[in-house]
């Protein structure tokens, strides 16, 4: 059973820096691409980047330029950086998954969510 588990996040100051991973476990799979999204109080979740195994990258208009991914093979984890984030950044990220299963079917998978709170 596929697995992605989050860590990182929780209180952090603003101007201080971010930084999120997600694991994945479980298998066997391929990876199409991951990505992180965040739901802030009373929003909608949205994406803020994702990343492909051709290592493309993704963000979205709003965060581009400040938040970088990155994707670490050898762990199979992708990682989400922030520097000087600012209380607007609050919300729960969650980790995304493309994957191939068992074949060539894709499914989507998701981590349970990270709290991220940006103090001023």
């Amino acid at each position: 059973q596929v697995r992605l588990v989050e860590s990182g996040g929780g209180l952090v100051q603003a101007g201080g820096s971010l930084s999120l991973s997600c694991a994945t476990s479980g298998g066997p799979f391929v990876t199409n691409s991951m990505g992180w999204y965040r739901q802030a109080p009373g929003k909608q979740r949205e994406l803020v980047a994702a990343i492909t195994h051709g290592d493309n990258k993704y963000y979205e208009d709003s965060v581009e330029d400040r938040f970088t991914i990155s994707w670490d093979n050898v762990k199979n984890t992708v990682n989400l950086t922030r520097n000087s984030p600012k209380p607007e950044d609050t919300a729960v990220y969650y980790c995304h998954a493309d994957m191939s299963v068992n074949g060539p079917r894709r499914y989507e998978f998701w981590g349970q969510g990270t709290q991220v709170t940006v103090s001023s």
